[in-house]
This record gives structure tokens, C-alpha cells and sequence, in this order.
């Protein structure tokens, strides 16, 4: 009886670990933005990588979390023809760790493939750098190019390099064996930035700037003049730079490869699964 009494102890905590499993993630990640302006396209893009759990609060809905590292960047060279005059870049690693909600429209278990979506919420690290003329790395923030945190622009506030995004998406699940199951995704990033490119609204005096952060600044706020028969004329203060309309996006797309931590015998993830009889006579 005694032994009885402790079996039924243990089996709720062999049941959730039968409903957890492993994710790894590889793909392609890039942006939509200023120097990006199509909504999705594979154009410039890097590579993106992402591992993390899931637990299966139902057959249908699990609840994720991962952390994802990624690269993405853009020119104005690849740009839309009325602003390759600009002549401005931008590269940004990206380092995220997100809590989602997914569904999963059929059960995985029971069938070979099934259509999911997923909702949540994400923390983000990025920090936008350019090349200059000699190929020096130099990250922007600092310059303040569009006059951030400058007293004479009290309207252009400094943005944060870690900040809150709204991740979703979906796919399309395919299982491969009783406990790996692999799915095509594609994630798209809400953003509360339009900085994530540097480049967001206007241009601001060329002295003001370069006696707050020197000539670098100037240099990297406007690079036409690298351009050959390019206008070397810097734009006066208040012309338009950027677009604050939208705030920018990141995205991805790639392949998940979930494993679920429990024997196939188990009967939870199998297709031989031991459920009680719904009906016993």
C-alpha cells in the first residue's frame, strides 16, 4: 500500500516532464525600415540563431522560451532609387530572449504535420554601427547623428539600446519521428524604436553637431559626398533624413528542430499513446 501511495506521488512529475521539450533554431534574419523599405524580402540578409524550451500545457497550446542571437543590416546602395543619394548603412547584432504563447492547430502527436502561430513578448539588445571611408567599425549612438540628446534638439531624445518588442508569427509543423518534430517559421518583431537603422527623422546643423561630437559625426550623418558626381553639399538643418511614420521591424525565417525529453514508449508524444478507453464497459 505504502508503495502504492508514493506511485501515485511521482506521477504528475513524470507526466510534465513527458511535456517538455528542446528548440534549435537557424535561419535567416533581416529588417524592414529606412534603408530597408520592402516589408519582407531575403534581400541583405544574415544569419539568425535561437535555442530554448517549450512546455505543452495542452495538445494544442505550449508555452516557449528562447534566446535568440542575430545579425541584420542594410544599405542605401540596395535602397529605393530616390534615396540611394543618402549613401547610408547600418549593421546591428541583435541578442533576444522571449516569452511566447503557441498554437498548434491539430494535434502533432496524432498527425503528420499541422499549421501553428505564436504571440508574446521579447526583450532585445541591438546597437547600430557603420564603416566609415576607411573601414573602421563605429558605432553610432554616440555621434548622435539626428541630434539626440543635444540641448538645441530637446525633441530628439536619446533612444535605448534595450528595449521591449511584441514577437509573432507561425509556420507549419512536420513530425518526423515519436519525439523530433521540425517546423518551417517566420517571426516578425513589433518595435517601439524607429532607431534600430539610426535614421529616423531629420538632419540637424552641421556645426551644432560637429562641435558636440566632431567631425565623425558629420561624416556618417550624411554621405553623399562619397559618392562619385555625389552632392557634398550638407543638407541644412530640418531636411528630411528618415521617416518616423513606421517604427522599424526585424524578422526571420528558419527551421525549428523540437525534441521532446521522454522515450517514445512513454505513450504521451507516441502515436501509440496509453490514454484511458473514453468508453469502459
Amino acid at each position: 500500500m505504502k508503495y502504492l501511495f508514493l506511485s501515485f506521488l511521482f506521477i504528475p512529475g513524470l507526466v510534465q516532464a513527458q511535456r517538455w521539450h528542446v528548440n534549435v533554431t537557424g535561419g535567416l534574419s533581416n529588417y524592414s525600415g529606412d534603408l530597408q523599405g520592402k516589408p519582407y524580402t531575403f534581400d541583405q540578409s544574415f544569419l539568425a540563431f535561437g535555442a530554448g524550451a517549450q512546455y505543452d500545457i495542452t495538445r494544442n497550446f505550449s508555452a516557449t522560451s528562447n534566446i535568440s542571437i542575430m545579425k541584420v543590416g542594410a544599405t542605401d546602395r540596395y535602397n529605393n532609387p530616390d534615396l540611394v543619394f543618402r549613401n547610408l548603412s547600418f549593421q546591428t547584432n541583435i541578442i533576444e530572449w522571449n516569452l511566447l504563447g503557441e498554437y498548434t492547430f491539430m494535434d502533432i502527436t496524432q498527425k503528420n504535420f499541422s499549421p501553428f502561430v505564436f504571440a508574446g513578448v521579447a526583450i532585445f539588445h541591438f546597437d547600430p554601427y557603420a564603416f566609415d571611408t576607411l573601414g573602421h567599425k563605429v558605432y553610432l549612438k554616440p555621434l548622435s547623428t539626428e541630434g539626440e540628446g543635444l540641448p538645441q534638439y530637446p525633441g530628439q531624445k536619446p533612444y535605448n539600446l534595450t528595449q521591449f518588442a511584441i514577437p509573432y508569427g507561425g509556420g507549419i509543423k512536420f513530425r518526423v519521428s515519436e519525439n523530433v518534430v521540425l517546423a518551417y517559421e517566420v517571426g516578425f518583431r513589433k518595435l517601439f524604436t524607429d532607431y534600430l537603422d539610426d535614421v529616423s527623422t531629420f538632419y540637424v546643423d552641421k556645426t551644432i553637431l560637429q562641435n558636440a561630437k566632431g567631425g565623425q559625426a558629420v561624416e556618417l550623418a550624411y554621405r553623399a559626398g562619397e559618392l562619385k558626381g555625389g552632392n557634398t553639399t550638407y543638407p541644412v538643418s530640418g531636411t528630411k533624413r528618415g521617416s518616423s511614420k513606421y517604427k522599424d521591424v526585424y524578422y526571420y525565417t528558419g527551421i525549428r528542430v523540437s525534441v521532446a525529453l521522454t522515450s517514445k514508449h512513454n505513450g504521451y508524444y507516441g502515436r501509440g499513446r496509453t490514454d484511458c478507453p473514453r468508453n469502459v464497459q
